[in-house]
């Protein structure tokens, strides 16, 4: 890659996060996940950002993943879809970060390890996400969805907090712990599943090239 080629970039907000993977997800640690292999959905809300000339404040954006065994063990299926409300340019520059190609270290390794990478579609996206409260909705008719909510005491039903930091983390330094209700996954191929009470994880995210 030959970063001087690169167009500049920053984008900045809030990450919702579900996988199949339980509460704490081992591969936060290094760890094997739960269940073998990973499949999840994520989704964003820029509220700081530009690529080039392009300003990407408010713009949501989601990717579906699966991998067959461990992430860092590779060969993952990837697919982003852009909210129908973005702009022709801001669909570009999303799609110039998702090829990893711009560099900035979360895109760079997200696409290192999906060789099978879809190309991006757009579609409307309803994303709510109150990191505080940990509850968020994710809704992208015909592609998926997830309901995220507060982990809860199995004796006395009250609310649990925990939370993750990663001082050295590319994605993020610190994530607050939820239980995903549900989620699915419905665009074909190893982009087809659904699970329930798993993991869940809200966080700011900053991400640049610079």
């Amino acid at each position: 890659m030959n970063e001087s080629t690169n167009t500049k970039w920053r984008i900045s907000g809030e990450e919702i996060a579900n996988c199949n993977c339980a509460w704490g997800c081992p591969c936060q640690f290094n760890a094997l996940p739960t269940t073998g292999n990973c499949e999840a959905i994520v989704g964003w809300q820029i509220e700081e950002g530009f690529y080039g000339d392009t300003q990407m404040v408010g713009v949501k954006f989601a990717r579906l993943f699966h991998w067959p065994a461990a992430i860092h063990e590779g060969n993952g299926t990837m697919l982003m879809i852009i909210d129908e409300g973005a702009t022709a340019e801001q669909r570009e520059a999303l799609e110039a970060l998702d090829t990893g190609q711009q560099g900035g270290a979360y895109f760079e390794i997200t696409a290192a390890v999906c060789p099978n990478r879809l190309d991006p579609t757009f579609a409307p996206i309803t994303l709510a996400i109150d990191r505080q409260q940990r509850r968020a909705l994710l809704s992208i008719p015909d592609f998926g969805e997830s309901r995220s909510e507060p982990i809860k005491n199995p004796v006395s039903g009250e609310e649990h907090r925990a939370r993750i930091v990663l001082p050295n983390g590319f994605e993020y330094e610190e994530a607050e712990m939820g239980n995903t209700v549900s989620f699915n996954v419905s665009a074909g191929g190893h982009l087809e599943f659904q699970h329930e009470n798993c993991y869940a994880q809200f966080n700011a995210f900053d991400w640049s090239n610079e």
